[in-house]
């Protein structure tokens, strides 16, 4: 898996993710006059455990993984991704019941002929992390903000000095050799030099200069996307058969109209049709 992927809204959904999970162990009634000794937390209700807390830990590892993962996962028809968000929602609006209907076993941890109790921490606290968690569920692939990427892709490698070998391999951007000193491939002698073969005092012929490459001809670089992009087969099929993911150089190999043909480090190809903000090595 490319944590790499992850985006700013998936750190929001990992933070409330981890909130919540706190909020299961702490009081969810608050009684003035009761005994506190028998306040219960959400892992002695199995309805509130089952419908708030643990579907929205289970929502955010489901988001989390769909986005980690290099190919889109399908549960029933939908990616994981989907799927969690869709039990986000459940989780939010589950908690929203729960914080409304506080006194529903106050009789059995409380004892009857006491007042009605109030919402406790863990409710509060679990209502918080369940909307926060299902907001940005939504938000993320809905606001720009959000859909950065967490940790950002590295930088390429900073330039070598005059005369040194660059360092990397396949992946990474200046794994290219550099030419051989020497005298390039159809240069001219130096005046004063005789061909080799030649006599002193014959003429020399002109050696035919190297062909330069038309300019319209395409030159394979590096390059890294800022957020996940699908990568689409060369025949025009519809249907993705990669995902690029940021934090991970791709060699684009040719031009395909507005779009790349790129390759990815297991030797697929196939077509980047959304270039924008991409980052060159």
């Amino acid at each position: 898996m490319n944590f790499r992927s992850l985006t700013r809204g998936d750190g929001v959904v990992i933070g409330a993710a981890a909130l919540l999970f706190i909020a299961s162990f702490l009081d969810t009634l608050d009684a003035d006059g009761g005994d506190s000794d028998k306040l219960p937390n959400a892992w002695e209700n199995g309805n509130l455990l089952l419908s708030v807390y643990l579907l929205g830990l289970f929502a955010a590892a489901l988001i989390v993984v769909g986005r980690a993962l290099p190919q889109p996962r399908k549960v029933a028809g939908l990616d994981l991704g989907q799927l969690g968000v869709g039990f986000a929602i459940a989780a939010a609006w589950s908690s929203i019941g729960a914080i409304f209907d506080a006194d529903q076993s106050y009789g059995f941890f409380l004892g009857s002929g006491s007042g009605g109790p109030d919402a406790g921490i863990g409710l509060i606290l679990g209502l918080i992390a369940a909307l926060v968690l299902a907001a940005a569920a939504v938000a993320t692939a809905l606001v720009p903000a959000l859909k950065a990427p967490l940790m950002g892709a590295p930088r390429p490698a900073a330039p070598q000095p005059y005369g040194g070998q660059p360092q990397g391999g396949y992946g990474y951007p200046g794994a290219q050799g550099q030419p051989q000193q020497g005298q390039p491939y159809g240069a001219q002698p130096q005046q004063g030099q005789q061909p080799y073969g030649a006599q002193p005092g014959q003429p020399q012929q002109q050696t035919p200069p190297a062909q330069a490459q038309p300019a319209g001809d395409f030159s394979p670089y590096w390059f890294a996307v800022p957020a996940p992009r699908p990568l689409y087969a060369e025949d025009g099929s519809p249907t993705p058969i990669a995902e690029l993911a940021p934090g991970t150089w791709y060699l684009a190999v040719e031009q395909r109209g507005p779009g790349l043909v790129a390759q990815t480090q297991d030797g697929r190809r196939g077509v980047l049709q959304d270039t924008t903000g991409i980052q060159r090595g």
